[in-house]
C-alpha cells in the first residue's frame, strides 16, 4: 500500500490520470503475482531418498543418477542419504522422514502384509547380488546351509532382506528359526570386523564387502546370489531385488515427480550398460573404494550384466519373491497379498517413450 500511495502522490507532478494509475497498479500486482507463481514452480519440492547402504554395488544407479546430474536435469531437488540396513531405511520411510527407499523389492510384499502399501517404481536388478560367506576357519565345518545349526550368522539387520534370504536357505534344509542365531552386523567394515573377531562364522553380504574378504582369503563363498544361475540354484527362481520403492499415497499425490525420478534412474541404468566398469567407477567418490579401486572395478564388472537396462520388473519375479517370503513368514502366507499393488510399470513405460 505504501508503494501505491507514492504512485498517487506523483500524479500531481506527472499529469497522469487517476484511472490510468489504477490500471498501472493492478498490472503491477498481476505481474508480481505471476513472478511469485513462476518462482514457486521453479523451486522443486525436496525429495529425500534413503539408501540401504549407498556404497553397495547393487544400489549404484541412484548414486550415478546423483553424480551425473540426472535428477537435476529432471528439475528435481533430490537428497540421497544412507542407512546401512534396508530395514532401517524402511522404518524411516514409514515414519515420514524420507519419501522413498532404495532397497529390496521384497519389503513391498512384507509391508503390504502388515497393512502398509508401498510400490516399486523402477527395478535395478533381477537377482539379490548377495553372497553367503563362510569364514575360512570354519569352511571345513560349514559346507551348506544344513550346517547353520547352532551357528551365529551375520545379516545386515533383523527384518532385512539378508535376514529373509538366510532364513529361506536354512528352511530349505529343514532347519527352524531357533536352530541358529542371526546377528545384525550391517555391511562394510562392521561386517568384516564381526567375521574377523569370530562374532559370526558366516554371513550374507554384498560387494564390495564380499570381494574384500574373498581377496584376503578370510572367507569363502557358500551360496552365491550374485548371478542368475546361482540365484536359480539356491532359490529355485530369479529374485528381483534392488529397486526404488515409495508409499503408494505419496506416488499418487506426486505423479509428475515420481515419473521424473524414474526417468533419471533409467537414464543411469542406460549409462551403466553403455560404459565400462572402469568408466563407471571413475564417476564415484574415492572413499567408495577406499584405496581398493581394482577390487571394486572387478566386482562391478562381474555384476554389471545383472542390472536391468530399462528398470522393468521381470516376468514372474513378484511371484518368485512371494513364494520365498510365504515359506518363512506366517503373516505373509496368511495375508491376501495383491502383487499388482507392490510394483508399477507406468513410469518405466513413460521413460521408455
Amino acid at each position: 500500500s505504501r508503494g501505491l500511495g507514492d504512485v498517487y502522490k506523483r500524479q500531481a507532478y506527472t499529469g497522469t490520470s487517476m484511472s490510468t494509475l489504477r490500471r498501472m497498479a493492478v498490472a503491477t500486482v498481476i505481474a508480481v503475482g505471476f513472478c511469485l507463481l513462476a518462482s514457486a514452480v521453479d523451486a522443486a519440492e525436496k525429495i529425500t531418498i534413503m539408501v540401504g547402504g549407498e556404497d553397495k554395488i547393487i544400489y549404484l544407479p541412484v548414486l550415478l543418477a546423483t553424480r551425473l546430474g540426472y535428477f537435476t536435469q529432471q528439475g528435481l531437488d533430490v537428497a540421497v542419504v544412507t542407512e546401512p540396513a534396508g530395514v532401517n531405511a524402511e522404518d524411516e520411510m514409514i515414519a515420514g522422514s524420507v519419501q522413498g527407499v532404495v532397497g529390496f523389492y521384497d519389503h513391498t510384499i512384507d509391508l503390504q502384509s502388515k497393512g502398509t502399501e508401498v510400490e516399486s517404481l523402477v527395478q535395478f536388478s533381477d537377482v539379490p547380488g548377495e553372497v553367503e560367506l563362510v569364514s575360512t576357519r570354519q569352511s571345513e565345518k560349514i559346507n551348506s546351509p544344513i550346517d547353520f545349526q547352532g551357528k551365529s550368522l551375520g545379516v545386515t539387520g533383523l527384518g532385512s532382506s539378508t535376514d529373509f534370504l538366510t532364513q529361506y536357505l536354512a528352511s530349505k534344509m529343514g532347519l527352524d528359526r531357533d536352530d541358529y542365531r542371526l546377528v545384525p552386523v550391517d555391511a562394510g567394515k562392521t561386517f568384516i570386523s564381526a567375521m574377523r573377531q569370530h562374532l559370526i562364522v558366516a554371513g550374507m553380504t554384498t560387494d564390495p564387502t564380499a570381494v574384500e574378504l574373498l581377496s584376503t582369503g578370510e572367507a569363502k563363498v557358500l551360496v552365491d546370489l550374485r548371478t542368475e544361475a546361482g540365484t536359480r540354484d539356491a532359490l529355485g527362481d530369479i529374485y528381483p531385488a534392488a529397486c526404488l520403492y515409495m508409499p503408494m499415497a505419496w506416488v499418487n499425490a506426486h505423479r509428475d515427480e515420481a515419473g521424473k525420478l524414474v526417468k533419471a534412474l533409467v537414464q543411469a541404468l542406460r549409462y551403466m550398460h553403455a560404459h565400462s566398469a572402469e568408466q563407471i567407477v571413475d564417476q564415484l567418490p574415492r572413499n567408495y573404494y577406499d584405496g581398493k579401486k581394482a577390487l571394486y572395478v572387478a566386482a562391478l564388472k562381474s555384476f554389471l550384466p545383472m542390472f536391468t537396462t530399462d528398470g522393468r520388473m521381470p516376468a514372474g519375479g513378484p511371484q518368485a519373491v512371494l513364494k520365498v517370503l510365504s515359506a518363512i513368514m506366517p503373516a505373509v502366507k496368511a495375508a491376501d497379498v495383491d502383487l499388482s499393488k507392490t510394483y508399477t510399470a507406468a513410469f518405466v513405460d513413460s521413460a521408455a517413450r
